[in-house]
C-alpha cells in the first residue's frame, strides 16, 4: 500500500505503556516508531531521525515520534516494539550458555 504523507488518515489515540515511559525516562532521549522488515520498531532518534511527516507523541519530557505508515495502525506503544538489542534488561533476552 503507498501512501504520500498529505494524504488525509484518521490517527487513532495511541496509548504508551508505563514500561515504555520509564524505559525512555531510563535512556534519557527521544525516540522513533519506524517500520522495519519485521514490523513497527522503537529506536532512539540517534539511530533513526524523525522525519517532517512523523506524528509527535509526549513521553514525559522526551518525545516519540511516530512515523505516518506506522500511526495508522498503531493503537498502542509497548516493549514489544523494543528490539532485543537495545532492551538487555529484558528477562526473555537470550541467553548463551556454552
Amino acid at each position: 500500500m503507498s501512501s504520500h504523507p498529505t494524504d488525509s488518515i484518521y490517527i487513532p489515540q495511541i496509548q504508551v505503556s508505563d514500561e515504555v515511559l520509564s524505559y525512555i525516562q531510563k535512556r534519557g532521549c527521544d525516540f522513533r516508531v519506524c517500520t522495519s522488515c519485521g514490523g513497527p520498531i522503537l529506536l532512539p532518534v540517534s539511530m533513526k531521525r524523525p522525519k517532517h511527516t512523523d506524528f509527535s507523541l509526549k513521553a514525559g519530557i522526551h518525545t516519540i515520534y511516530v512515523s505516518v505508515h506506522q500511526a495508522r495502525y498503531l493503537q498502542s506503544i509497548d516493549m514489544t516494539l523494543v528490539p532485543f538489542f537495545l532492551d538487555q534488561t529484558r528477562e526473555t533476552r537470550p541467553r548463551y550458555d556454552i
